[in-house]
């Protein structure tokens, strides 16, 4: 299984209920596609404390390679994941993108 994590800075001005609508996209889309599961994301709550700005974040399971990679060329993907870099602090630098076997 590969868990999918994407941190992100949003812009101070992005509302939350942005960033929620964004995630209820994805969350839906992995619904809707062959190996995808447990789509989690949010809003820190740590109490560490150390998220250094990176204070929102998802994750998404995929059960192969290939799933990831039929998510990643997804158009409603690349839509939503326009929206997260548009809004993010520095665009695409202000997010960050894992992908791991476990």
């Amino acid at each position: 299984m590969i868990r999918h994590i994407v941190l992100t800075r949003f812009a101070p001005e992005t509302a939350e209920g942005t960033i929620a609508e964004i995630y209820a996209g994805l969350s839906g889309l992995s619904k809707t596609l062959t190996g995808a599961h447990n789509f989690g994301g949010g809003r820190s709550q740590s109490p560490e404390q150390i998220e250094r700005g990176y204070m929102h974040g998802f994750t998404i399971d995929f059960d192969t390679w290939d799933d990831l990679q039929a998510y990643a060329d997804n158009d409603a993907h690349q839509a939503l994941g326009t929206q997260i870099v548009a809004n993010a602090v520095g665009g695409l630098d202000g997010v960050l993108v894992l992908d791991i076997e476990v």
